[in-house]
């Protein structure tokens, strides 16, 4: 069977009530392909709107999740809080949290095995900065960081995850990796998954691409045949088209 495509869109800190609500309701009212996944992540404070307001077929997803069950964490978001609203999804590992608020590799391991385990799927983001991908680091760079995610998981919970592969250096600044330079790496990310989890794993895993994805060049991206979708992120605020009619 065919990977199923997957789109999600990434909020980050942006939108508020009223945008939104539009965003959402554009997205309610879209010829949205049958054949592909569609998970938007709004900040916190709007997941139990977006859900409320989402057509079910739309997933939500958190943008982050602890690896800590309850405590004293002022600011962090549970499993057991985001499975009770009804959240199904959460991104884990996003450049921005590993450069700006310095999770490492084995933290992100950890709350992917917490979010697994309670029961979400998880959207697991790698990717290299501009001087790795400089020093031919990539596939040394993305390898370890999934490595630190296999410490965790067994082979059956790979079913649970989604590889998000985002060039840190393509993040937010309109450049785009090549279709090739993305293949490669999505090629690469799908022979580890044969080699390190399982030939399954490798045949099932969706490995989608993120980093300055737009209507203008999806489509090419699309075509590839390790590309299994995207992670959008500023494109998220502005629903335009993708692969087959679903969102950009």
């Amino acid at each position: 069977m065919p990977r199923k495509f997957f789109v999600g869109g990434n909020f980050k800190m942006n939108g508020v009530v009223d945008s939104i609500t539009s965003i959402i309701n554009n997205l309610n009212k879209a010829q949205r392909d049958p054949n592909t996944e569609v998970v938007i992540a709004p900040p916190s404070i709007y997941l139990l709107l977006a859900r409320q307001l989402a057509d079910p077929q739309i997933a939500i997803s958190a943008q982050n999740v602890y690896d800590k069950p309850n405590g004293a964490f002022t600011g962090e978001i549970s499993v057991e809080q985001l499975r009770d609203a009804k959240i199904d999804w959460t991104i884990i590992g996003h450049s921005e949290r590993r450069v700006l608020l310095r999770e490492d590799d084995d933290f992100v391991a950890r709350k992917v095995k917490a979010a697994i385990d309670g029961g979400l799927s998880v959207i697991l983001c790698i990717g290299e900065s501009l001087e790795e991908r400089e020093a031919d680091k990539t596939i040394e760079v993305v390898t370890r960081q999934l490595n630190a995610v296999a410490e965790h998981l067994s082979k059956e919970q790979w079913a649970k995850v989604v590889i998000a592969y985002e060039p840190i250096w393509a993040i937010g600044t309109g450049k785009v990796a090549t279709t090739a330079q993305a293949q490669e790496v999505h090629s690469a990310i799908r022979k580890w998954l044969a080699d390190k989890i399982s030939p399954e794993a490798s045949d099932n895993t969706r490995v989608i691409y993120g980093g300055s994805v737009s209507e203008k060049n999806c489509k090419d991206l699309a075509k590839e045949p390790d590309v299994d979708g995207f992670l959008v992120g500023g494109a998220s605020l502005k629903p335009a088209c993708s692969k087959q009619g679903s969102m950009s």
